[in-house]
């Protein structure tokens, strides 16, 4: 659909994918906030761009259910409420459990885990950065990496729906606790040690309940 509307449109793909990222960004790094009415020719001025590619980037933005449209008003940012908060994570743990069962019912993945084990290494270097957008993309990665692998392009995509609005969340939640907090990482490790050592039942169990972790973090 992207391509499409940038083929009839005639703006070029840059254009559009630049105010994306732009406000996607301020979006999940809590600098715009819930309910703010965002301007098409604000947002243009700040790129440098005219208003189609901000109107295209907006119903891309407005399709991850980041924002809501308003004909001649703007785009108003949405709010992610508690019980919704509560739903996504419980969702995730139905999705993140059924592919590390997954994943664990085939042969090992040596690219898998080294990836995963490169993720982490990545987070405990974080753990000294202020760059919450960073670790909250790396957090995504992690939990990624298991629902790609086990290869359902139809979770993949519901997965990368739910972390679109949640990565609000996650940051915000960051910046209360003063970072990425140590016992992020330290559950990480374990539930890929658990993967590494190929049992399930423990993997799964240590996935369930670092979600629930989060999901009363990001409630406090």
């Amino acid at each position: 659909m992207y391509l499409s509307m940038v083929e009839t449109t005639g703006i070029t793909p840059s254009a559009s994918r630049r105010v994306y990222e732009h406000v996607k960004r301020r979006l999940v790094d809590g600098s715009l906030e819930d309910g703010v009415l965002l301007s098409e020719g604000a947002v243009a001025d700040e790129v440098g761009v005219s208003r189609t590619p901000v109107r295209e980037a907006f119903l891309l933005l407005e399709g991850e259910g980041l924002l809501a449209l308003y004909p001649k008003r703007g785009a108003l940012v949405l709010p992610v409420g508690a019980r919704e908060a509560r739903d996504m994570y419980d969702a995730r743990a139905l999705v993140e459990g059924d592919a590390v069962r997954t994943v664990l019912a085939r042969p090992r993945d040596a690219a898998l885990l080294a990836d995963l084990r490169g993720i982490v290494a990545e987070q405990r270097h974080l753990q000294a950065s202020d760059d919450l957008v960073a670790a909250a993309e790396a957090d995504r990665r992690l939990h990624r990496a298991w629902v790609a692998a086990a290869g359902n392009q139809v979770l993949l995509r519901f997965f990368d729906g739910l972390r679109d609005r949640q990565d609000r969340v996650t940051v915000a939640t960051m910046r209360r606790g003063g970072g990425l907090p140590a016992e992020l990482v330290d559950e990480h490790e374990a539930i890929v040690d658990a993967v590494d050592a190929r049992d399930v039942d423990r993997a799964v169990a240590l996935l369930a309940a670092h979600l629930d972790r989060a999901r009363v973090a990001g409630e406090g």
